[in-house]
């Protein structure tokens, strides 16, 4: 499914449950997240699984087998607060609103 929209998110910080470890993260540890945006839209409309040689996309790969997350495109991009980008799947973000809002 190709996005035609933002992401409700892009922009915010999140907070992340990650069902596999993240490269430079604790297993299992909460991470906050800027998204971006769909992965699919900041990809130039190619889904994550068709994006050759990106890092994020194979770290995402394997990261997505190991934690058993589902074979579809709910999948953002963005970066953690040390700067890496990464892709992540919409059940690993905790929340449906920003950190700190009320």
């Amino acid at each position: 499914m190709k996005h035609t929209t933002a992401h409700p998110q892009a922009g915010q910080i999140v907070t992340v449950l990650p069902a596999a470890s993240l490269p430079r993260h604790d297993y299992g540890a909460p991470l906050q997240f800027r998204v971006e945006d769909w992965a699919d839209i900041v990809f130039g409309g190619t889904s994550w699984m068709f994006v050759e040689g990106n890092p994020s996309a194979l770290a995402y790969a394997v990261r997505s087998s190991l934690g058993q997350l589902p074979l579809d495109d709910q999948v953002v991009y963005g970066h953690d607060m040390l700067g890496s980008g990464h892709l992540v799947h919409v059940t690993e973000i905790e929340a449906t609103r920003p950190v700190g809002a009320p």
